[in-house]
């Protein structure tokens, strides 16, 4: 009897193991936000200098957008209560419309930094976030701050602060008046977007 009480302890030790060890394999770190955002950094920074045209610009931001951010909970973030009432699909397509004029706004934005560049100063963690602190050094211009806000689950940015105004809390509020312009249709808000 006590050989089935010592493989049962046994066998619940192992469980509680198992469930341990991959929320530890995949605990995020202050150095982790910092080299994810240093990446996310390069890429653009490569992607400003690169010469390219606008276009091919745009795509390689979306691609920078989809590997370092978290978009599905972004778009969702954005989107707001609508978003619970979306179907997978409308979400999905939402997303993806989403990042595509994300990259096309913002993008258009980088051209500013050609011949610039951010660097990364610091990180903080802040309960479940990463508050990555950068600086961009433009020609001509007086240095500003960026805040890469990266979520520990997703261990992917979420947000992307500039001089303290949240970009996500102002597309909230853009997208908002689209989609009450599309009449609340978020296919209509989806096709405005593409």
């Amino acid at each position: 009897m006590s050989d089935f009480g010592f493989t049962r302890r046994m066998t619940l030790g192992a469980l509680g193991a198992a469930l341990v060890l991959p929320r530890a394999a995949l605990a995020f770190s202050t150095s982790q936000a910092e080299a994810l955002i240093g990446k996310a950094v390069a890429d653009i920074n490569t992607i400003i200098n690169s010469g390219r045209s606008e276009a091919a610009m745009y795509v390689e931001f979306e691609k920078v957008l989809v590997r370092y951010a978290d978009m599905p909970n972004i778009a969702r973030s954005v989107l707001g209560p609508p978003a619970r009432s979306a179907s997978g699909a409308q979400m999905s397509a939402f997303t993806k419309a989403f990042q595509t004029y994300i990259a096309r706004k913002y993008g258009s934005r980088f051209r500013e930094f050609i011949g610039g560049k951010i660097q990364v100063n610091s990180s903080q963690k802040i309960n479940s976030i990463y508050d990555v602190r950068c600086t961009a050094i433009l020609q001509g211009e007086a240095p500003f701050d960026i805040s890469f806000i990266v979520h520990d689950k997703a261990g992917k940015f979420i947000d992307l602060q500039i001089e303290g105004i949240s970009l996500l809390k102002s597309e909230r509020a853009e997208i908002g008046a689209m989609l009450d312009k599309a009449g609340g249709s978020i296919d209509k808000l989806t096709a405005s977007l593409a």
